[in-house]
């Protein structure tokens, strides 16, 4: 797969302030590609800076293998963007929201319209496009978020914490139609996000702090690297795990041990069969690898 993001050695100060940090990465093409850090790491900065919205201090962004300083208006159009904070007018409808902003690509009229149906559909809000924006939802307001980022069929979807606050069918909702997109048109997600179940889903991530990478690899990497492998035996004495000689914790209806890697949890099981009648074996979570990682848990984006 190509490269459809390419970030050299990107620097950005605000006064005494070094918000980025000679940050390089890559994003493929058709990737979920996760961008961790509390807030202030430089998420948002290096965002704002690849849409065009801030200027940099140093460095250089290749998106589509376009420089985003020679090509800006080509960039603009590759890239869909749902920020934080909704950028909807609330005064305004549905349908008037959704129209203005695709008037700005060139969008009208029965183009308009034929993909507002599509959109619709796909994001269900039919029965919402006379309502306005004010009186909706948040999770109906995040939806058409979302298809405002879509209308111009961007290559590249930037989501910035885009499941902040909704109820959790809400969340499988839009992440089930993001999917679809990634499937059916290879478009790229660029993803932050303070729920690490939702990271863990992600081809590969990046853990941002204090403006500079911490970590990066694919979840299954970073789990091995920065966390241990989980036992949980079930149905058993405590005196028989005492026996083992290993870190463990008392859970509901048994007992938990932390082993280094699966191979450990392999030769245990093996020297110890008359023990392993009802057991499973887990790795550690993302939480616990940005823990690791940064010395911070990752809780509504903010440093605990």
């Amino acid at each position: 797969m190509r490269n459809i993001i390419q970030i050299n050695h990107l620097n950005k100060s605000f006064g005494h302030v070094k918000a980025v940090q000679d940050l390089s990465f890559r994003v493929k093409e058709g990737e979920l590609f996760a961008f961790l850090g509390i807030n202030g790491a430089g998420k948002s900065t290096t965002i704002n800076i690849m849409c065009g919205q801030l200027s940099k201090d140093s460095g250089n962004i290749m998106i589509d293998e376009h420089d985003l300083d020679q090509n800006i208006n080509f960039v603009k159009r590759e890239l869909g963007v749902v920020f934080q904070s909704s950028v909807l007018d609330s005064a305004l409808s549905v349908y008037d929201n959704l129209e203005s902003r695709a008037a700005l690509y060139g969008i009208t009229g029965s183009d308009f319209k034929k993909r507002l149906a599509e959109l619709a559909k796909i994001l269900d809000f039919e029965n919402l496009l006379e309502r306005t924006v004010g009186k909706l939802s948040g999770g109906q307001r995040r939806r058409i978020d979302i298809a405002r980022a879509l209308l111009h069929k961007p290559k590249i979807l930037i989501l910035d914490e885009p499941t902040t606050g909704l109820d959790p069918q809400t969340r499988k909702i839009l992440w089930n139609v993001i999917s679809d997109f990634r499937k059916n048109e290879n478009m790229t997600v660029f993803l932050t996000t303070h729920y690490m179940e939702e990271a863990a889903e992600a081809d590969y991530v990046v853990i941002l702090d204090n403006g500079k990478i911490s970590a990066e690899g694919t979840p299954l990497e970073l789990k091995n690297l920065y966390t241990k492998d989980y036992i949980t035996l079930y149905n058993i004495h405590e005196d028989a795990i005492k026996e083992l000689g290993i870190t463990y914790e008392p859970i509901q209806n048994g007992y938990r041990l932390s082993v280094a890697n699966t191979s450990v949890a392999t030769d245990l099981i093996i020297g110890h069969p008359q023990l392993f009648h009802d057991y499973e074996i887990t790795k550690g979570k993302m939480d616990d690898v940005f823990l690791a990682v940064t010395g911070k848990t990752l809780v509504g984006g903010t440093e605990k």
